[in-house]
């Protein structure tokens, strides 16, 4: 029962002040500069096993060019891509799992890569598969491999607790380790998921007025526990 109140933490937005960089430092930190236009580059391509954070680092370039008023589409997926001539001249196109393009998504999104550079637009895509092995046509890989490349790496395990402690240091709290080990044992181990997890107990802890403990986690706990039992709860429906 625990996990799985430990899981029902809603997460954050994705933004690049809550994705934990770990070994991708180089990687957020010319995302700004790719996203502003202030990198002589039209793409960047992010590629990574599933869960390192592609779809999160994303959303939260998307974020950015808005808030810096650019028009900008995420494409979640390439068969979304039905009116690509239509949408290929926004300042800021964001395409999540590319290696999944089909011949006609793959060409709508030479379009939009040719677009973007003719105009100056940015095009940033995640993939699983390197940029060697992706299963697109050999003319949008060239153009693809024109501009940046990185591999998205998630934290190793023994990686997460001082970025934990990091994370926390940023909100404006104190992290013990005895928290930290609390929720690596009892919660699910990736990222998303523990960083909703760390926001939920910080709310907790600013209501409550009181510091993050593991007796103050544990109350927590109990009371999401009694409200899933409760008649009417999520766990009684």
């Amino acid at each position: 029962m625990e996990q799985l109140v430990l899981a029902l933490a809603a997460p954050e937005a994705p933004r690049l002040e809550n994705f934990l960089p770990g070994r991708n430092a180089e990687l957020v930190g010319v995302l700004p500069r790719f996203v502003a236009g202030r990198v002589d580059a039209t793409g960047l391509l992010m590629w990574g096993a599933p869960a390192a954070g592609k779809t999160h680092l994303l959303h939260a370039a998307l974020t950015l060019a808005r808030s810096h008023g650019l028009a900008a589409a995420l494409v979640t997926h390439p068969r979304e891509l039905d009116d690509a001539p239509k949408r290929a001249r926004s300042a800021f196109y964001a395409i999540d799992r590319i290696d999944e393009a089909d011949a006609t998504a793959a060409a709508r999104i030479f379009t939009i890569f040719n677009t973007a550079k003719e105009y100056g637009g940015r095009v940033m895509a995640a993939s699983r598969a390197p940029l060697a092995s992706l299963p697109l046509r050999e003319d949008l890989r060239t153009r693809l491999g024109w501009g940046l490349v990185y591999e998205v790496q998630p934290l190793a395990d023994d990686e997460k607790p001082a970025a934990l402690a990091a994370y926390a240091r940023e909100r404006g709290f104190a992290l013990e380790d005895d928290v930290i080990d609390y929720l690596l044992r009892h919660g699910k181990r990736d990222m998303r998921s523990l960083l909703a997890t760390l926001d939920a107990l910080d709310r907790r802890s600013l209501a409550a007025k009181r510091p993050v403990t593991v007796p103050l986690l544990r109350e927590w706990l109990q009371k999401e526990i009694d409200w899933e039992r409760a008649p009417g709860g999520p766990g009684n429906a």
